[in-house]
């Protein structure tokens, strides 16, 4: 009877013996082996003026990392317009504390002192996932608006004081002037400087830093813009949200549901024809969804969910990317690496599939002949 109690203990065996060496596969030989296809494909990217770092992480590890001319991924840079992504990671963390209500919200009640006198009074309508999805219907304050509106002695007001070109919750209209408010709506509700709070509730995070932060007349730290920090401490930010914002000791620092409703469709840009979700575009590249964050001249933090992989590039910050087709050339560059991660990740999977057939058909033989072994026992006259 011990004999037939053992019978279903070896046949689950059998089942688990595939799984533990896929599992031994991905963990030892894919890091080297993705990580020669990606070096050379970072060196192959040095012909990119423009470019200045590339750091590429897959499953939490790094595989390859580059620095052009003398730059290096340790050293803080301007990350421009990827800041928003950080600054909608911190709303949410805010929303899930309870400091804002949610992205339902109206904005005017919180900065009633802020708002310009005789207001449209659509501007009351205004709620926080407007400004998320930059489509709070104000004419913006980006592109040539910026100039002006950094030169005015109040950006909040003088952000919401833009006239409406379209209704709240319409178009996609970007603006750093909507990514500030929610850096203004932060510091109102919290109690404390955007700066503070990202410290604080990110500070976990290892690798994590800012190095710097421009502030407004107000001392309102600069939503969206201004910011510095090292391409690696980007990567950090990048690898929280590819881990479901969990850090790499399983601290929880952003909510999972909200990274999936960050990397919800929920606008569209007119200059690219990407998705927009709360402060990450989204796009398919090389047959794989990418989330990625956007600063001038071609700072970008790519999440590839499906393959684990998160990458960071970051080039001159005086030049621009659009209209150069330098971010076109990164998203072509991240496109190559993502071919070779498939490719790497596909030949793993069909080497597991080799070998646990064999194991598989080993263990087979082993139960069937305890099995036997069994039968004859159970069987067996006394």
């Amino acid at each position: 009877m011990a004999a037939a109690r053992g019978r279903p203990i070896l046949a689950r065996m059998k089942h688990l013996i595939p799984a533990l060496l896929a599992a031994a596969l991905t963990a030892t030989a894919l890091p080297s082996a993705r990580g020669a296809d990606i070096r050379a494909i970072l060196d192959d990217a040095a012909r990119l003026d423009a470019l200045e770092t590339a750091i590429v992480a897959v499953g939490g590890v790094i595989v390859a990392e580059r620095g052009y001319d003398g730059h290096s991924a340790a050293a803080p840079t301007n990350i421009k317009s990827a800041s928003k992504t950080i600054v909608s990671a911190l709303v949410g963390i805010a929303i899930d504390k309870g400091h804002i209500e949610g992205t339902d919200q109206p904005i005017a009640p919180i900065l009633e002192n802020r708002l310009p006198r005789d207001p449209d009074p659509r501007l009351r309508t205004v709620t926080v996932g407007h400004l998320l999805t930059m489509r709070a219907g104000l004419e913006p304050t980006s592109g040539p608006n910026y100039g002006r509106w950094v030169a005015s002695d109040n950006w909040v007001r003088a952000a919401l004081a833009q006239p409406f070109v379209d209704e709240p919750g319409g178009r996609m209209l970007y603006s750093t002037g909507s990514t500030h408010v929610l850096s203004a709506i932060l510091t109102r509700t919290a109690g404390r400087s955007t700066l503070e709070l990202a410290r604080d509730w990110l500070g976990p995070l290892e690798d994590f830093a800012i190095a710097s932060w421009d502030r407004d007349p107000q001392g309102i730290y600069f939503g969206g813009n201004q910011m510095a920090m090292s391409p690696r401490s980007l990567l950090a930010f990048g690898e929280l949200y590819r881990n479901g914002g969990r850090t790499a000791d399983g601290r929880q620092l952003i909510s999972e549901a909200w990274i999936a409703q960050s990397w919800e469709p929920r606008t569209q840009s007119r200059f690219t024809g990407d998705a927009y979700g709360y402060g990450w575009f989204l796009r398919k590249i090389a047959g794989h969804d990418a989330h990625y964050a956007w600063g001038y001249g071609g700072q970008m933090l790519y999440v590839t969910p499906s393959l684990d992989l998160t990458v960071v590039m970051t080039s001159d910050e005086t030049k621009p990317s659009a209209r150069t087709g330098h971010r076109d050339r990164l998203h072509d560059l991240l496109g190559r690496i993502i071919e070779a991660v498939a490719e790497e990740r596909d030949a793993a999977a069909a080497l597991t599939d080799d070998k646990a057939v064999g194991i598989d058909d080993q263990a087979r033989r082993r139960v069937t002949s305890t099995e036997s072994g069994d039968n004859s026992e159970l069987t067996r006259s006394p």
